[in-house]
């Protein structure tokens, strides 16, 4: 818990304003990403169809969308930014998965690839000075 403090303290020592845009942007990113699976459905099935025969397949549609739009929000306001970060990791994780499992699509495990390594940073970095994290925590 102590080396958690640390972090915080030493991210909000050198937070930048580019680093809080990357944020905003990943979280909008996750927020419409989440938006097109839940208006195409057939299309978000058609990308877990790989992994569908081990279980778990409508269990993976009612997670992957809601976790998307709810933790994008999160993440673009700062609210909890490592929770909702973390909810995302094995979303990313099955992304990365399910190109080698199925049909390779480079520019899909490109991105994300990118995603889950901006996802790492914020993971370890934190939300910054601009955000709800920090401004709760300063009205204690």
């Amino acid at each position: 818990m102590e080396n958690v403090k640390s972090l915080n303290k030493w991210a909000n020592a050198h937070t930048y304003l580019p680093v809080d845009l990357v944020r905003i942007v990943l979280g909008v990113f996750l927020f419409m990403k989440g938006v097109s699976f839940v208006t195409n459905v057939q299309y978000l099935h058609d990308l877990i169809s790989p992994i569908d025969h081990f279980g778990g397949g409508m269990f993976l549609l009612h997670y992957i969308a809601p976790a998307h739009m709810i933790g994008g929000i999160m993440i673009v306001f700062g609210l909890l930014t490592r929770w909702a970060i973390a909810a995302q990791l094995p979303i990313l994780f099955g992304a990365i998965l399910i190109n080698f499992m199925g049909h390779m699509r480079s520019e899909n495990l490109i991105l994300a690839i990118v995603v889950l390594l901006i996802c790492v940073f914020f993971l370890f970095y934190g939300s910054g000075k601009r955000s709800a994290d920090y401004y709760f925590k300063m009205q204690q």
